[in-house]
């Protein structure tokens, strides 16, 4: 671990080189620093503007992973509103829905755009739905948001916010055929425990961009579930910081990725508030030719944010040959006085093992290797708690395996 530099300039990372061998674990970087901010790792600071972020080119570190030419002018501004997409809500009683413009006041209170598709996004989109959940509200059936594509291009803001001691999950389902552009803020008062379930079940051909920006109150508990299956390109970008102390924070994801596929998530908890919790594990399988994952983890534990205990992980299982994974977890320490802290990436094929255990058993090979897949994700997909939802995952699963064994 790198010593306390008296400087203002961001501190370095280390391991940002190319995708790690098959078997062997990455490193990442940890950093320690006097003082930094949120943007470190950006190419310029937070914005809803924007023409305050440089058209990307791909040799940025934040889209050097991206395949720029695949987001269908997402990135440079030649993308135009042409339809898109169809929102259905279903809530229980007691939910409060709105429609509202960007002058309302909870409209990015959760935190800004960190890029330019995501300050496009702000600044295109007409109308933001607004789903409010008032305090002291148990909730105990889900908010299910259902954003199907309709084979145009589209500009969304979602705000999902809890009053005080309220309990909500929501599940927000991706399916169809769109270019998607998004910001979805989610503010949890103090006390309040919110679940978020996004699932990413696009067509072949969709793209689909979103910045997810979660504001953690005083001894309030978030979850989130990311689930991605389909879609041409994929790139998330869930942030989590908090507004008060005792906030905990659990990011959990699985993504299966397919022939041709590129799925990308790009993480961030800022530890700026003291004794706050993180947790994150990340799961990926990758199957055919250039189907290729990007993980990033970052956390950042601000000099103020003393009493911290963070870890992060990312695993990932690669199915076939012509796969390709880059997974670079970071840390970033500004104080010292911190209960631990910790990351942690692998990527490698089955292990023999197993599948000599299981077949020694008298199980055949396919069954085998998908009861392996099972059991890797198993752990995640438990973390949604609605049946339906788990049941419909583990089908999805199953029916990329097909696939594999074919």
């Amino acid at each position: 671990m790198a010593e306390a530099q008296n400087s203002p300039k961001p501190s370095t990372s280390l391991g940002q080189g190319g995708p790690p061998p098959l078997g062997s674990t990455t490193a990442g970087s940890i950093a320690v620093a006097a003082e930094s901010t949120v943007a470190t790792r950006m190419s310029a600071p937070p914005s809803f503007d924007v023409a305050d972020f440089p058209v990307p080119h791909g040799r940025e570190e934040e889209w050097r992973f991206t395949p720029l030419e695949r987001l269908r002018g997402l990135h440079d501004g030649s993308a135009v509103a042409a339809g898109g997409i169809r929102v259905e809500v279903s809530a229980p009683e007691g939910v409060i829905q709105e429609t509202v413009g960007r002058d309302d006041a909870r409209v990015g209170k959760a935190g800004k755009p960190v890029d330019r598709i995501a300050a496009q996004a702000y600044s295109s989109f007409e109308k933001a739905s607004v789903i409010t959940v008032p305090k002291e509200t148990v909730l105990t059936e889900p908010i299910r948001i259902a954003v199907h594509g309709e084979g145009g291009t589209a500009f969304a803001h979602q705000v999902i916010e809890l009053g005080a001691f309220a309990e909500a999950l929501v599940v927000i389902d991706h399916t169809g055929d769109a270019v998607l552009a998004a910001n979805v803020d989610l503010v949890v008062g103090d006390g309040a425990k919110l679940t978020v379930v996004s699932v990413q079940d696009w067509d072949d051909k969709a793209v689909h961009v979103a910045q997810h920006n979660a504001l953690i109150g005083r001894d309030a508990s978030f979850k989130s579930v990311v689930v991605t299956f389909g879609g041409d390109l994929v790139r998330l970008h869930p942030r989590v910081s908090y507004a008060g102390p005792g906030g905990e924070a659990e990011l959990f994801g699985l993504y299966v990725t397919d022939a041709g596929q590129h799925q990308e998530h790009r993480l961030l908890v800022d530890h700026n508030t003291p004794h706050c919790k993180s947790n994150v594990v990340y799961k990926g399988a990758l199957q055919g030719d250039n189907a290729h994952a990007v993980w990033i983890g970052d956390v950042l534990i601000e000099a103020a944010a003393e009493g911290t205990d963070t870890y992060e992980m990312n695993r990932n299982l690669v199915l076939t040959d012509g796969a390709r994974v880059d997974s670079v977890p970071n840390l970033e320490i500004e104080t010292g006085e911190i209960v631990g802290a910790g990351h942690a990436s692998a990527t490698g094929r089955f292990d023999d093992e197993q599948l000599f255990y299981l077949q020694s058993r008298g199980i055949p090979e396919d069954e085998a290797r998908r009861l392996v897949v099972r059991g890797f994700f198993a752990e995640l997909v438990q973390q949604i708690g609605l049946p339906d939802v788990e049941e419909r995952l583990i089908a999805k699963i199953e029916e990329e395996l097909e696939a594999t064994v074919a």
